[in-house]
Formats: C-alpha cells, sequence, structure tokens
C-alpha cells in the first residue's frame, strides 16, 4: 500500500478502532456505563429485597411504636394551644413553673 497506507495504519490502528479506545480515555463508553449502572442497581435491589424483605410481628410491633412519638407530640401542642384558648391563667402558670425548671435539665431531656 505503501506510504500513505503506512501512515493510515499507523494514525488510526490497522484492524482496530484506535479513535474508539482513544475517545474511551476521555469519554467512558454509554452503553458499557449503562450495563455498569444496571449491574450495580440490580444488586442494591437484591440487597434492599434481602434485608427489608420480611417483618415478622415483633419488628412490625416495633415499627409501630417508633411511629407514635411525632404524632403524639403535635397533638400535645395542640392541646396546649387549645388549653391556652380556653384557660390563659391556667397556662400561664403551668409555663412560669417550665421556667423554673434549670436548664442542666433541659439539656438532659435534649440529649435523650
Amino acid at each position: 500500500m505503501g506510504m500513505i497506507g503506512n501512515l493510515f495504519a499507523m494514525l488510526f490502528g490497522s484492524g482496530r478502532n484506535v479513535l474508539k479506545e482513544t475517545a474511551e480515555v476521555f469519554r467512558p463508553n454509554a452503553e458499557n456505563d449503562a450495563q455498569r449502572n444496571h449491574t450495580a442497581n440490580a444488586a442494591i435491589m437484591a440487597q434492599f429485597a434481602a434485608e427489608f424483605g420480611y417483618k415478622g410481628w415483633f419488628n412490625q410491633l416495633v415499627d409501630g411504636l417508633n411511629r407514635l412519638p411525632r404524632p403524639m407530640m403535635a397533638f400535645g401542642v395542640i392541646g396546649l394551644f387549645v388549653s391556652a384558648m380556653f384557660d390563659p391563667i391556667w397556662f400561664a402558670a403551668r409555663m412560669q413553673g417550665l421556667v423554673l425548671v434549670p436548664d442542666a435539665l433541659w439539656a438532659l431531656l435534649a440529649i435523650i
């Protein structure tokens, strides 16, 4: 083939796709990247299914108990608002009592 053929073979490779291989150095192959992402997502979902697949009665009971504190605190705050509207003197006395609680006890409550 001559000199031009040898030059093209040197630049573009002889039989292999040198341009594709060079481009993959700077930008990953989209198909291979999608396959790796799919494999990783499938492994994540399999692990998730193995970990959270079956819940026994005790696990369900504890999950139910863990969901109670936030709604109970919200209803308690609503109850405080209602009590402040119906009997402000009683509410003010309770709030004055809370002011007398030392800061260390509030910090302990926050930690707990």
